[in-house]
């Protein structure tokens, strides 16, 4: 029997957590930030990239899309990777992939380099993601304390993506493209480090198979699948170059169902569905993911194409921002003993709705104040708000042994759905957006144009929160899970 860590007890009067635990939950977190940072740390530094390396707007796209594929595509995989060898195992192999990735990706004489780079980060990521939240809930004793761990957890994740713009906009400024890769090296060295010291090996113990045509599969299909919506900025969503890779990724995934309904130990047990609390908390987490991913992508090209703020200042410009999703994920906690998970998740979901709908009123001329912090607070401080129960509402639901599956699918879920809407959130936009000539033609200044199609967009984001809390109030059970 494998070694796992002590703190695993499902006993509400389990001892308090102790230093290590705390220090695993520091540990596992920071592993979280680096992968979920790399997402969105990249966009401020394009512009240099194509100056430097001399590539074009489709492999400028692919330095973002080929860590967001990998990622995605592999997630399932790395969770159930870490059931069955170990939860630090896949930890340190993912977190080494990623760091390794990185020096490559930074270091790149060209494009390709570059590209390939930033597509191990990505599979890197993917079997580190899975790893963390597992080892925050082994860590930390069932019951408010795991809650508040939790938290944490989906907090830093949040200021991971929220801070990539301020982050990339500062190495750029002060230094170079190339260290929005190279700060990973010392960073990473640092986390690995830590997680020698101070992670134990946990894995349920279980002999089974890794199932490797249903690994194929799913990865495969989640891959293509994130091909296709990522044609869709290019192509639109009724061209063949989108079509075909949306429609054999969802055949691959049909494929992935048949085979995991009949074999002996499947990669993802489909009973694993039945259980209302997983499969509610997930969807709710897809389409929470699909509005928060989108309005990082949108509010920072907002802050430079149209206010005309420097990278360095459109990343201060949403610091709030990514304060209130910390807050709201660290209060989160503290309000789900008395409020509910099902109802503090609703009520979060609504008050980022609210957010995004002030958000859809943004003008040319708009202001710090009433166009950025106020409607960036209300939003990101309900996703925070939200989140946090969703997830524990998944994690507590799920058995010891598909533990590192579930936190897969939690990350999956949130990766797919920021894929998935930024896709097609984009196409709203565009769709949204007038000619560029017929504003040169009254004079309007250059970026505004944008405008109408940015709030075209938080529109529509705002109507999918709001359909979010309907599906959470109906969908997900009302009593608070105690872990």
């Amino acid at each position: 029997m494998p070694q796992t860590d002590s703190a695993t007890s499902t006993s509400p009067t389990s001892s308090p957590p102790s230093v290590r635990s705390w220090a695993v939950v520091a540990t596992a977190c920071a592993g979280q930030f680096l992968v979920v940072l790399d997402v969105s740390v990249v966009n401020v530094a394009l512009p240099s990239m194509r100056t430097d390396l001399g590539l074009s707007e489709v492999g400028l796209q692919w330095v973002l899309n080929a860590y967001a594929i990998a990622f995605a595509g592999f997630m399932l995989f790395g969770g159930r990777a870490s059931d069955l060898y170990g939860r630090k195992a896949m930890f340190l192999l993912g977190l080494g992939l990623f760091t390794a990735a990185s020096a490559v990706g930074g270091l790149a004489p060209e494009g390709a380099y570059l590209i390939g780079a930033r597509a191990v980060q990505g599979l890197g990521a993917a079997v580190l993601a899975p790893a963390t939240l597992t080892l925050v809930t082994a860590a930390v004793p069932a019951g408010a304390a795991r809650t508040r761990a939790i938290g944490t957890w989906t907090a830093v994740g949040a200021a991971g993506g929220a801070a990539g713009g301020f982050v990339g906009g500062l190495l750029v400024d002060l230094l170079s493209w190339r260290w929005v890769l190279l700060i990973n090296i010392p960073v990473g060295a640092l986390v690995l480090v830590a997680a020698l010291l101070w992670l134990r090996e946990s894995r349920p113990g279980t002999h089974r198979r890794l199932d490797l045509p249903g690994a194929v599969l799913v990865t495969a299909g989640l891959a293509v699948l994130a091909y296709g919506i990522v044609q869709t900025e290019q192509a639109g969503w009724t061209a063949p170059a989108t079509l075909l890779p949306l429609l054999g990724g969802l055949a691959l995934l049909g494929g992935f169902v048949a085979v995991e309904a009949r074999t002996a130990a499947p990669l993802m047990p489909l009973k694993i569905f039945r259980n209302r609390a997983v499969t509610a908390a997930n969807v709710a987490i897809l389409l929470c993911g699909s509005s928060s991913f989108g309005m990082w992508f949108f509010m920072t090209n907002y802050a430079q194409s149209v206010l005309g703020f420097t990278p360095l200042q459109a990343g201060l410009a949403l610091v709030p921002s990514s304060l209130s999703v910390v807050l709201g994920s660290k209060l989160a906690p503290r309000l789900m003993p008395a409020v509910g998970s099902r109802n503090l998740a609703v009520l979060g979901a609504l008050i980022a709705a609210a957010g995004f709908a002030w958000q859809s009123t943004l003008t040319a001329d708009g202001t710090f104040l009433g166009t950025i912090l106020g409607p960036g607070i209300l939003m990101m401080g309900g996703i925070g708000l939200a989140t946090t129960p969703l997830a524990a509402l998944a994690t507590s639901s799920a058995s010891r042994s598909d533990a590192g599956l579930v936190s897969g699918l939690v990350n999956t879920s949130r990766t797919m759905g920021g894929a998935l809407g930024l896709a097609i959130l984009s196409t709203v936009a565009a769709a949204a957006t007038p000619a560029v000539a017929d504003f040169a033609v009254l004079g309007t200044p250059d970026g505004s144009y944008l405008v109408p199609g940015y709030a075209t967009a938080f529109r529509v984001s705002t109507a999918v929160l709001i359909g979010a809390a309907a599906l959470m109030y109906f969908w997900l059970p009302k009593r608070t899970p105690k872990a």
